[in-house]
């Protein structure tokens, strides 16, 4: 029996779909380098459309995702939603959310056990 899905991202459109699979096509073709750092932003970016932007950049430090938006050619803010329909589900946003300031939780400031865990 198939394990039915958590998330709550609205199915692609043919249109995004198609636009979706030529940056991650474009991004691989233009890539030189260490395999294991186009493979982290293919991922980056497919995890972003189902947390945001917000989740991304508790996960990941500044470097890392000033990293991934060179492989691929996007800025992630641009790219996706602050808050997408599945960041409930980070901890790291659950625990960042609750702060009284976002950023100190981004910048390292407040620290977050577990920030890499998704439920």
């Amino acid at each position: 029996m198939a394990k039915k899905l958590k998330g709550n991202l609205p199915r692609a459109s043919a249109e995004d779909a198609r636009r979706i699979v030529d940056l991650l096509d474009r991004a691989i073709v233009k890539y030189d380098g260490d395999v294991g750092e186009v493979e982290q932003a293919l991922g980056a970016y497919l995890f972003a459309r189902h947390v945001g932007w917000k989740p991304l950049v508790l996960i990941h430090n500044k470097r890392t995702i000033r990293k991934f938006e060179e492989v691929l050619g996007v800025s992630f803010r641009e790219e996706f939603d602050e808050i997408g329909p599945d960041a409930e589900r980070c901890k790291a946003y659950q625990i960042a959310s609750g702060l009284s300031n976002f950023w100190k939780a981004v910048s390292g400031e407040v620290k977050i056990e577990g920030r890499r865990t998704i439920t």
